[in-house]
């Protein structure tokens, strides 16, 4: 037997104002059976399309205080890293440190946080990747 991911937990000290700071991140929305309202200790957020896992945010009483051990890579569906990683910032993602062009112009990833300091990275798009990739066949 096997197990899928049925979604992905984020302690928060807030899970509805958290939620809300990720819903247009992703283009997620509140599961249309069960809303997410203020002062629930509970939140989710679900893809629209059904195809992307459900984030899970949940209230916990300790302030985070080192590094996440899991965090999530997103990669932009359309725009570049870099046009996806300014929208990031304006809607109040703060940079850690950034890793472009480690490998080389136009390679690397920008590793950022969110209100709450939970880590997320924000990497190239398909584009981007397809466009330094080496040619086939070779």
């Amino acid at each position: 037997m096997v197990a899928f991911v049925s979604h992905v937990t984020v302690d928060c000290r807030n899970a509805y104002e958290l939620a809300q700071w990720w819903k247009p991140v992703l283009g997620y929305q509140d599961d249309p059976d069960d809303p997410n309202q203020p002062g629930q200790a509970e939140c989710v957020i679900v893809d629209p399309a059904g195809q992307g896992v459900s984030v899970l945010f949940i209230e916990v009483p300790e302030p985070r205080t080192v590094k996440n051990r899991v965090h999530l890579d997103l990669r932009p569906a359309q725009d570049a890293r870099d046009v996806e990683l300014e929208r990031l910032l304006a809607h109040g993602a703060t940079v850690v440190q950034d890793h472009r062009g480690i490998s080389g112009p136009g390679t690397g990833w920008v590793w950022l946080a969110d209100p709450e300091g939970n880590d997320f990275c924000i990497l190239r798009s398909p584009a981007e990747l397809a466009a330094t990739a080496p040619p086939s066949g070779s």
